[in-house]
């Protein structure tokens, strides 16, 4: 992970343009030593400081995933920092080592600068400080993806039956899209989900995140199908071996993990945010459920509930008028990584799922 000798320092007009001022220089240090471990960086940072970190993160991620601003060249990495502002990039060295020296330089001179308050030697099994990413990175092609979705592609046009469930015919195939709305209708008609139907946007994220819509799509982690489902939860919906890669299946299956998830999380939910506007209650939760799917429920029930862990949410609760749904959500992680296998793929994952999310809003409003 690193970036070289860049472009000094960027120009106020450019770093306005983006969203993000950098730091006023403050005066050089000439000695500054490191932390011994980046999460002593993290419980170091106010609560307070989460302001922002959702649209910087988002920001970020928008980059990597549509090879665009400081990603429009896959060979770097991007450094940021605690609320997930972009602060330098470096260009990838002839190979991971000097990577990383060029990114452990990086570090020490951002905090001898002022920039960061801190920083963190980085290497091959530990994360450092300020945190980086690499901008090349494993992932779907987006527009391709949402053309699978939409049936816009003939991979993404599905016929077929399901427990009870009929979606297209062979002469006149749907769209995963379709499919998705069809199977909701059906369980929801059977009163066997309770989830509002504005979850349904969210399973499409996910959906052209975790596959791109590739019918046979398959993990490392043996995740499988559109939905990426593990052998554990294919297991726990019933469907049989030689139909994990069902498409309405697989959906149904997300659906019911969906409402697993939900009935599991709202209650502890409403004990922790109540009392806020009811759009912003929806909007956090949504992002919750998204997390939820992504690491299991019971690690998001913690950050509720925990003695330790629900402290971020216990702060963003009593002064939730100072950040955004998303900040609120992406705080609760960010103070609490390190903990309880809680990391930076959640918030990513998160993301990234937003991000699809906006690009198929955009497509179908055009």
């Amino acid at each position: 992970m690193g970036s070289t000798l860049y472009s000094k320092y960027w120009p106020l007009a450019v770093t306005a343009l983006f969203g993000y001022l950098l730091p006023l220089q403050a005066q050089p240090h000439e000695s500054v030593l490191p932390y011994q471990n980046w999460t002593d960086v993290v419980r170091s940072k106010q609560y307070a400081e989460s302001q922002g970190v959702y649209e910087n993160v988002m920001n970020v991620r928008r980059w990597i995933l549509t090879q665009s601003g400081h990603c429009t060249e896959r060979n770097r990495h991007l450094l940021f920092d605690m609320r997930g502002n972009f602060l330098e990039f470096i260009e990838d060295a002839a190979d991971s080592m000097q990577t990383q020296l060029l990114l452990n330089q990086t570090r020490q001179g951002m905090a001898q600068q002022g920039r960061v308050h801190a920083w963190v030697e980085g290497n091959s099994q530990t994360l450092g400080y300020p945190f980086a990413i690499r901008c090349h990175q494993p992932s779907v092609d987006l527009p391709l993806a949402i053309a699978r979705y939409l049936g816009e592609h003939p991979d993404g046009r599905l016929s077929g039956n399901w427990d009870g469930i009929s979606v297209g015919s062979p002469k006149n195939q749907a769209s995963l899209h379709d499919a998705v709305r069809l199977v909701y209708a059906r369980r929801a008609q059977q009163k066997r989900i309770s989830l509002p139907d504005d979850l349904l946007a969210d399973l499409a994220g996910m959906l052209i995140i975790e596959s791109g819509g590739v019918r046979e799509a398959h993990s490392k982690a043996n995740a499988r199908g559109i939905l990426q489902l593990t052998p554990q939860a294919l297991k726990d919906c019933g469907i049989p071996q030689n139909r994990q890669l069902h498409r309405i299946a697989q959906v149904d299956c997300a659906l019911w993990l969906f409402e697993r998830n939900h009935r599991m999380l709202r209650p502890a939910f409403l004990t922790r945010f109540s009392h806020l506007p009811d759009e912003k209650q929806e909007h956090i939760y949504r992002l919750l459920l998204i997390q939820a799917y992504h690491g299991g429920p019971g690690r998001v029930r913690s950050l509720l509930l925990d003695e330790e862990l629900s402290k971020p949410a216990a702060y963003f609760a009593e002064h939730h008028q100072d950040f955004s749904a998303g900040d609120i959500a992406f705080g609760m992680v960010f103070h609490n990584l390190g903990r309880n296998r809680l990391g930076f793929a959640s918030l990513y994952y998160t993301a990234d799922i937003r991000i699809a999310l906006q690009l198929l809003e955009s497509k179908q409003s055009h």
